[in-house]
């Protein structure tokens, strides 16, 4: 195939998910570095011109991706909605990103608190997971983000995530409602 670039952009439409630059190239039969080629031929096509759209690195793959700012049309549609984080989960999760592997004893320590609930609805949206048990006594299990979690925050890898320095400045200029954070372009299916 002389221009893979339509053929890529139509295996990223329809996949369920980001797609890892090796998975297209095994698909396609091509090199990974033909891929690369075409995934970057796509990102300038899309900034460019005005679109609905963009391609994005996340969880370890690409993606394409609404636009944030029209994440209220795609609401009104009926098929997104605002995911809504409470201060606990929003707490735990942030924990577990930035400490992993980390058991939940040492997640209740940070947080002072009971987090089992919490962590249990986190295992149950996917964004946690059970990475497997630490060699103490008792065994505790130990637990780590998801590729859901990186897809979520729209996310490369966790060295994505912004260090404390910064997290710590954009808390400074955020008046965040105190019960529950808001993550308006984000879609999230039952």
């Amino acid at each position: 195939m002389s221009d893979l670039k339509p053929v890529v952009e139509a295996l990223l439409f329809g996949a369920d998910g980001p797609l890892r630059c090796e998975r297209l190239a095994e698909v396609l039969e091509v090199e990974r570095s033909v891929v690369i080629e075409a995934l970057r031929a796509l990102e300038a096509d899309y900034a460019a011109q005005p679109r609905g759209i963009f391609l994005q690195e996340v969880a370890g793959g690409y993606q394409l991706r609404t636009r944030p700012e029209f994440a209220d049309y795609l609401r009104r549609l009926g098929r997104t909605r605002p995911f809504r984080f409470s201060r606990p989960a929003l707490e735990t999760l942030a924990i577990v990103a930035y400490r992993q592997p980390i058991t939940r004893a040492e997640i209740e320590y940070l947080r002072g608190v009971d987090s089992g609930s919490v962590l249990k609805t986190l295992l149950d949206k996917h964004l946690v997971r059970i990475l497997g048990k630490k060699d103490v006594p008792g065994k505790p299990a130990i637990y780590g983000t998801t590729r859901e979690f990186l897809e979520l925050f729209g996310l490369a890898d966790l060295a994505a995530l912004p260090t404390l320095k910064e997290f710590s400045e954009l808390a400074e200029g955020d008046d965040l409602d105190e019960s529950a954070a808001v993550l308006p372009e984000v879609s999230v299916g039952d």
